[in-house]
Formats: C-alpha cells, sequence, structure tokens
C-alpha cells in the first residue's frame, strides 16, 4: 500500500513537471512566434483618457537583434509637435536585464532610465517601460502553469500563469491567452505586487505581412484609472536593412544613423 501511495505520489508529481515544462514551451513559442532579422513598422498610438477625451501621436518603431543576441530597439516620436523628435532606446540582453535611454528634445539631451523607473508610464502612456520589453521577457524566468482552456476570439487557448521568479519584476503575475493554434497571445492580465488586476493588454487585427500572422492592433488599459492606450500599425515590414547606428546613443541625441 506504501508503495502504491508512493507510485501515485511520483506520477503526480512527474505530472506536474511536465505541466510546467510544457507551459514554458508554450510561452517561449509564442514570444519566439515570428521569426525575422529586423522588423519596422510606423503606428498610430491612441491614448484615451478616463473621461474619454483622446490623444494621438505616431511613431516610427525599429528593432533588431545584435550578434550577442540582444534584443534592440528604437522607438520615434514624429508627432503631434509637443513630442516630435523623442527618441527611446531599449537593449533587452540575452543574459537578462535591460538596459533604456531616451532622448527629450526640450532637455536636448540624452538621459538613461534607471531601473526604479522601470514601471513609470512611457511617455504618458497605458505602457509602463518594463512593458515595451515584456514579450522579450524569456521564458525561463517565470514558472509558467497551464490553468485552463478556454476559448477567446473563437479561439481555443491555453491560459496560462507566469510568475516572476526574479523579486523586482513589477508584475506579481502575469495571466495570458494565448491560441493553441497558432501561438498569438490574444490577451494578458498583469497584477500588481498585492495580487490586484494592474492592466489588462489585448492583441487583434491579425494580418498576414510577409508570410507572418500579425496583430496590428495592440490596445493596454489600466484597470484603476480607467485609462487606455492602443497602436494601431499603418506600416509593418520585415527583414528591412536597418543601419547598425540606428541602435546607439548618438542616434537618439541626432537622428542621424553613423
Amino acid at each position: 500500500m506504501k508503495r502504491f501511495s508512493l507510485l501515485v505520489v511520483s506520477l503526480i508529481m512527474g505530472t506536474g513537471i511536465l505541466f510546467a515544462q510544457d507551459a514554458e514551451a508554450i510561452v517561449r513559442a509564442a514570444r519566439n512566434r515570428i521569426s525575422a532579422d529586423t522588423q519596422s513598422s510606423r503606428s498610430r498610438m491612441v491614448i484615451t483618457a478616463k473621461n474619454g477625451a483622446i490623444t494621438e501621436r505616431n511613431i516610427d518603431q525599429y528593432s533588431k537583434d545584435d550578434a550577442e543576441g540582444n534584443e534592440r530597439t528604437v522607438v520615434v516620436f514624429q508627432s503631434p509637435a509637443s513630442v516630435r523628435g523623442t527618441r527611446f532606446l531599449t537593449i533587452d540582453k540575452s543574459a537578462g536585464g535591460s538596459d533604456r535611454w531616451i532622448f527629450l528634445p526640450n532637455l536636448g539631451k540624452v538621459r538613461r532610465i534607471a531601473a526604479s523607473e522601470s514601471g513609470g508610464s512611457f511617455m504618458g502612456t497605458d505602457f509602463s517601460y518594463d512593458d515595451m520589453s515584456l514579450m522579450n521577457r524569456g521564458a525561463e524566468k517565470d514558472t509558467n502553469t497551464i490553468v485552463r482552456e478556454e476559448t477567446l476570439n473563437g479561439a481555443t487557448c491555453y491560459v496560462i500563469q507566469s510568475v516572476p521568479k526574479d523579486s523586482d519584476f513589477p508584475y506579481s503575475k502575469t495571466i495570458s491567452w494565448i491560441d493553441k493554434s497558432t501561438s498569438v497571445v490574444y490577451k494578458s492580465e498583469m497584477y500588481d505586487r498585492r495580487g490586484a488586476l494592474l492592466k489588462t493588454m489585448e492583441s487583434g487585427d491579425l494580418k498576414e505581412v510577409q508570410g507572418r500572422l500579425t496583430a496590428t492592433q495592440t490596445t493596454v488599459s489600466t484597470v484603476s484609472a480607467g485609462t487606455s492606450t492602443t497602436i494601431y500599425m499603418d506600416i509593418i515590414k520585415y527583414d528591412d536593412p536597418i543601419p547598425e547606428g540606428v541602435f546607439t546613443t548618438a542616434y537618439l541625441e541626432t537622428g542621424r544613423a553613423r
């Protein structure tokens, strides 16, 4: 009888470990879903205040990995005039951690974003600096568990809970709805350190772009504030050459790739 009990326990534990491994693989597949050497886009950013007031910003974004596997992204604000010329660079390191810099025209210089600011609002939007790197976060940095399966947007999705292993991550957990057939992340819920729902992120308007299924609309909502920010990708290109000089602080300052 004891042997049977031990066998049952070992089977249950083994199944749990396999389940966790499967969940990590699903998250990794979702984050590595689109394979491209580079990505370039032009987008409209629509910010909705609690009172319904709307402001729009137009941005260009460039992404490219370096030889060490570090994921680099530059965001350039084109309009309106109040933010035109603002440029932001983030480097998500393959070994872990991120470096971030921003150039604000009114200051006339490049400023490094401190780690203590990573949870703060990115240019008055519902995105935090950490949110800008969320999809580049390594699946192994979290304990991932399949909670259930559920239908969302007409698709059967894995619902996966991701609890960070690092104590400095701003969210206590993230719950994601990942399409079983396409690995598209349709929705994510981000919870604060007290366990309360802080934000939701939803993706949609899927289109085939150069043979890659691409979500061209993403909305982040801050629950307690009643605000939201939606990014509409008007143009997106994969594998277009991007000069290395774009991913430097010199580019942030001058807007020219040397």
